[in-house]
């Protein structure tokens, strides 16, 4: 099983996958949070010249914030820079919409923009709706060596409902599922495998990733450490930055009736109604957002962060990563947080060597 990190981009990200790179981590993915974090196709620029082995991935694109023609453009000329090594990662939306104040677009919609970002790279000619027409558009003189479509760039769907995992299995992609609890992992993971072989793809072409976040624990340190709450609160908190918009923007990882912290959710939803100007709450909600816990963040407690992240010791996480691995999961990607990049790359990286 391969080890990757996913981190909020930055225009120094490269020196974190450089890091990375030296310890055998895989893949780089690359937050596109247009108002939250840096552009991504200039910092993935950048860690294709310092980089020569990481895979460096677009993690996620999301239809609306880029149209197909620039994404494509963008992906064939990172390709130029590190051949090989770039992955198209691409959903709906979460926050990087509702910073806009929307929400996710339709599955629909991303198959299309998948089907053209595609289509482009193989250097097919295929039509692109825009203001109200379709046109016939191509990357034209390709062959002149400014971008490189001549090697591969894999597409990767993060997927979190079961439509999205279809879709997945439809167009023959790779998927991304979240870390919840090892069941539903496991159930997740084979209604994508079904999806994949049922329209008529090699199931030994499907490619899984787990997204996960959390904290490699000394014996002894609590859940919810100064430490423990910089590398694993930011995660826990994204939870309840989704079911605070839950009425507005519909949730991304299910319902919140069921939600296992619903204390918790309360006071964090009293906060968040406390937010002026009231039409705007979407914007204070998502400051921070898996980079660092915010100070009014108060109802994060290690409870939360055992329940809602891979928080543990070594032996523990060990422990979950063999599970992860067994279940059948090609990759565990991890969040990393803005200033402790460097400690979570190793004791991730250590926690791995041991599985």
């Amino acid at each position: 099983m391969e080890l990757g990190l996913s981190l909020p981009t930055k225009a120094s990200s490269w020196e974190v996958c450089r890091r990375a790179e030296e310890l055998g981590y895989s893949h780089a993915w690359f937050y596109d949070t247009v108002l939250l974090n840096a552009e991504v196709f200039a910092a993935m620029g950048a860690a294709a010249v310092k980089t020569s082995r990481i895979k460096l991935c677009a993690g996620v694109i999301i239809p609306s914030n880029r149209i197909a023609p620039v994404t494509a453009a963008g992906l064939a000329t990172l390709n130029a820079l590190a051949p090989g090594r770039v992955v198209f990662g691409v959903s709906t939306g979460f926050t990087g919409r509702r910073t806009l104040g929307l929400g996710p677009v339709t599955l629909a919609r991303m198959e299309k923009y998948i089907e053209i970002v595609r289509g482009l790279l193989a250097g097919e000619t295929v039509a692109w709706d825009e203001e109200g027409a379709a046109r016939d558009i191509r990357l034209i003189d390709p062959e002149r060596g400014l971008v490189n479509v001549e090697d591969p760039i894999p597409t990767v769907l993060s997927a979190f409902g079961p439509k999205a995992r279809r879709l997945a299995g439809k167009l023959g992609a790779g998927w991304i599922g979240p870390a919840c609890w090892p069941e539903k992992e496991t159930a997740d993971l084979e209604d994508y495998r079904a999806a994949f072989g049922a329209f008529g793809h090699d199931i030994a072409d499907h490619r899984a990733v787990l997204a996960a976040g959390g904290c490699v624990l000394d014996e002894g340190e609590p859940a919810d450490s100064p430490r423990a709450m910089a590398h694993a609160g930011p995660f826990a908190a994204m939870a309840f930055h989704n079911l605070a918009e839950e009425a507005t923007f519909g949730s991304v990882f299910g319902s919140s009736e069921h939600f296992p912290f619903q204390e918790e959710l309360a006071a964090y939803r009293k906060l968040y109604e406390a937010y002026e100007p009231a039409d705007t709450r979407y914007l204070a909600n998502h400051r921070g957002h898996l980079m660092y816990v915010r100070p009014d963040e108060k109802h994060l407690n290690a409870r939360v962060i055992r329940g809602l992240s891979i928080t543990g010791t070594k032996a523990e996480i060990v422990e979950r990563l063999r599970g992860i691995r067994d279940a059948g999961y090609h990759q565990v990607m991890y969040h990393t947080m803005p200033g402790h990049e460097n400690e979570m790359l190793e004791r991730w990286a250590d926690a791995m060597a041991a599985v």
